[in-house]
């Protein structure tokens, strides 16, 4: 099978190693891609937010599967423009990635399948802005209706932080707050059959202990050794089976990757958000720990016939990935910065270490860093206090000027705090 990947970042580079493994790929290409990517897949330059430039581009290369890894070349219904020039393609269409594309219809499809989530308003004026900031109280839970990046969300204790962001959206979704750890469930689903993947948690934060401003993710670590053993069962039937149908009822069934952000509340299990794809970086540990070849799965998805796929085969070792970012991310990240020490980790870490390329790119021999999350140190082990360890190892080699990363990853769990972090 020859696979193309859409996309550039970490969890792209996630995909493409775990594609690479698989030996029902004959050849693995990826557009645009990255520095790191380019070591197992031929790279393409290609619009991923052009639909019809990605299709010629599988065409051309006689792809059997296309897998789009960004939400918003999804949004933009790329998946669709693959689909239509008959090529199968993991991803949902662009109608029901808007599950990700619009936390507002996101909470619409919840109510409608009874789904569990936080009490909410959407607001487009000031005025309904300042009635749900005083419904609600602190702490303020304020998100951007539409994509970004990551970062579209605030919660905070400043009322007038919160206003402010709420007042630079165009349409924004303010909830309750929910208290309890968090955790990511992935699902993949052909629109019919649902398949969970293993449970992960990441961290928002740019800081130790939870401070600083949200990011896309600092961090990720699995398996998660507080949560109830029955949790995935509990979340595939009050949240994922029932989302999947409801999107169904509607016309608009999701095929791809259905990720649940969930808070578990002293009320029970809550949905923070959907996203309609991998997540990152909890995509980097997931596939560190998934044993069954993943192309096929991919490729059961896209045709309609998961139901065919037996039971996912997953390592009992656990894996833990931490971010290096450039000076100043989340803000304006740096960028042009040498990366070293990237041959020192590939030479004394591996196999149970490794980097996955996010932000990077060639600068003739050189690789420098191109955005505000530059790699993502993966390990595994056979607990979390040993995949840790070797995880910041490797990451005490890698040399960026001015690159910040956090030292608590899975610091909590790994110890044996029966919380999250």
């Amino acid at each position: 099978m020859k696979v193309l990947v859409i996309g550039s970042g970490a969890r792209e580079h996630a995909l493409c190693r775990s594609l690479s493994l698989d030996p029902a790929v004959t050849a693995l290409h990826c557009a645009p891609g990255n520095a790191g990517i380019a070591e197992v897949a031929e790279l393409h330059a290609v619009d991923a937010l052009d639909g019809a430039a990605v299709a010629a581009l599988a065409t051309e290369l006689g792809a059997g599967l296309v897998v789009v890894g960004p939400e918003a070349p999804l949004v933009a219904g790329v998946a669709d423009a693959v689909r239509a020039a008959g090529i199968p393609c993991f991803g949902p269409s662009g109608e029901a990635a808007q599950l990700e594309g619009s936390k507002a219809f996101a909470k619409d499809v919840m109510a409608a399948a009874g789904v569990p989530t936080a009490r909410s308003y959407v607001c487009t004026t000031p005025a309904e802005v300042d009635e749900a900031l005083d419904a609600f109280g602190a702490p303020y839970v304020v998100k951007d209706d539409g994509l970004a990046a990551g970062k579209g969300v605030v919660v905070t204790d400043d009322l007038e932080a919160a206003r402010a962001h709420a007042n630079a959206c165009e349409r924004v979704v303010i909830e309750e707050f929910l208290d309890g750890p968090e955790v990511s469930l992935f699902a993949i689903t052909d629109g019919v059959t649902v398949l969970p993947l293993t449970p992960a948690q990441d961290f928002k934060r740019a800081l130790d202990g939870d401070e600083g401003p949200n990011t896309g993710g600092m961090g990720a670590y699995s398996p998660l050794p507080w949560a109830d053993p029955k949790l995935v069962d509990e979340v595939m039937e009050s949240v994922l089976q029932p989302t999947v149908d409801e999107l169904r009822r509607r016309g608009t069934p999701f095929s791809g990757l259905l990720y649940a952000g969930l808070a578990i509340t002293s009320r029970g299990v809550r949905v923070i958000e959907f996203n309609a794809r991998f997540g990152d970086p909890e995509t980097q540990v997931v596939l560190a720990r998934l044993k069954t070849p993943l192309a096929g799965v991919l490729l059961h998805a896209a045709e309609g016939t998961l139901a065919d796929e037996p039971r996912l085969n997953w390592s009992e070792d656990a894996a833990v990935t931490v971010v290096v970012a450039s000076h100043n991310y989340p803000g304006t990240p740096r960028t042009g910065d040498p990366v070293d020490g990237l041959d020192e980790v590939a030479e004394q870490d591996a196999p149970h270490a490794y980097v996955l390329h996010a932000g990077t790119k060639r600068d003739g021999d050189a690789v420098v860093s191109a955005g505000g999350r530059v790699l993502s140190v993966t390990a595994t082990g056979t607990d979390l206090a040993q995949a840790r360890e070797r995880a910041y190892a490797a990451v005490g080699r890698i040399r960026l000027d001015g690159g910040q990363h956090r030292t608590d990853i899975a610091a909590k769990a790994a110890a044996g705090t029966p919380t999250a972090g």
